[in-house]
């Protein structure tokens, strides 16, 4: 992720309101994993203002024993929060929980984003109704950064629309292209259509059309083509668009080769004394590459096209994921990610009041793990 956001925090502490709202009760293990993600967070973003919602009881006593977390934070009491097992639909009737009132406090202008490793059906079902998709924008997606062989790769949509047509292609084209501004630095990222194939005539009809559209749009240049899932940890493109069924598979799918590979690796190097001693040479690199695509520095998933930034941690995260996930909304806040989405929707003749659909409310987003 970009550090550029570090040198931009006093710009966020001067401007009025906190820079994100931290729903201190979301996770497997909060408090704890969200006050020590808050402890590097300070470190990363001495400037930044903090609101820290939860049961203030249990924040108060915990966050003294955080005094780096403790200088950016101000604690503000939520009486409920939402577990892991609530339905969507059950957590938005929930009005006092610590979520709904980050959700809220980005509506109001009071905060620039929120950070949840909560729940994320009911994050994404909060988001909708209180946050809102901004105009233009049919159905927010979940967008998060992934290794590659040539560097970091944009992926969305990763589980917040199932089914998407050619359009909402086209619009998560714009929010990825944004999002790799914002997050990777990079002036014109390359995109691809997740594909069957990479040939004209290969896949349905909507993704066809989407890129179609794309050739035709401002994009264009920046526009691949189609790409196929090997592309994807190649590093073909910089951003990679998908609908979120596919995405969320390939998502959970690249996870589980990474866990696979080090586990065999792992049984090649306890077969025998020779391979014992092969590991004692190679060690030194294999920790390079287990620093290179740890999990834990790719945590934070954002879902973009929102009048406001939502990032979703991993709910099993530990204090250094959290962080990360911390990090990703400063990227976001810190590089105004919903301008850029705004003038590109703008030069494509898209930003229309009142696009956001009925029907996009209604779908159930896949959680990502």
């Amino acid at each position: 992720m970009s550090n550029a956001s570090v040198t931009s925090d006093r710009d966020i502490a001067a401007s009025g309101p906190y820079a994100l709202a931290v729903d201190a009760m979301g996770g497997d293990s909060a408090p704890d994993i969200v006050l020590t993600g808050l402890d590097f967070a300070a470190d990363r973003h001495p400037k930044a203002r903090v609101l820290l919602i939860g049961d203030e009881k249990l924040l108060k006593p915990a966050l003294a024993q955080h005094p780096k977390a403790a200088r950016i934070c101000e604690i503000r009491h939520a009486p409920a929060s939402i577990s892991m097992e609530m339905k969507p639909t059950a957590a938005i009737r929930v009005r006092g929980s610590s979520m709904r009132l980050a959700m809220e406090s980005v509506a109001s202008g009071e905060a620039h984003g929120v950070v949840s490793a909560g729940n994320s059906g009911a994050m994404l079902a909060l988001a909708k109704i209180i946050v809102k998709a901004m105009p233009g924008i049919s159905r927010p997606a979940m967008v998060a950064v992934e290794p590659s062989a040539r560097g970091d790769v944009v992926m969305l949509d990763l589980g917040a629309n199932i089914a998407c047509d050619a359009r909402n292609l086209v619009e998560f084209a714009i929010m990825g292209e944004a999002f790799a501004q914002a997050a990777l630095g990079l002036p014109r990222p390359t995109i691809g259509l997740l594909n069957v194939g990479s040939e004209d005539l290969k896949g349905d009809e909507r993704l066809r059309q989407a890129a179609e559209r794309l050739r035709e749009s401002v994009l264009s240049s920046q526009f691949h083509g189609f790409v196929e899932g090997h592309d994807i940890t190649a590093g073909t493109t910089d951003v990679v668009v998908t609908d979120g069924f596919t995405g969320n598979v390939a998502l959970k799918t690249g996870e589980g080769a990474l866990k696979l590979a080090f586990a065999l690796l792992k049984r090649v190097f306890k077969t025998n004394l020779l391979t014992r001693i092969g590991y004692l040479l190679v060690r030194p690199g294999l920790e390079r590459m287990r620093e290179w695509i740890d999990p834990r520095r790719y945590n934070g998933a954002l879902f973009v096209g929102l009048n406001g930034i939502v990032v979703k941690s991993h709910g099993g995260a530990d204090g250094e994921a959290f962080a990360a996930a911390i990090d990703v909304a400063m990227d976001a806040v810190t590089h105004k990610l919903n301008d850029r989405i705004r003038d590109r929707l703008e030069q494509l003749g898209m930003l229309e009041a009142g696009t956001a659909s009925a029907a996009a409310d209604k779908v159930t987003p896949e959680p990502v793990s």
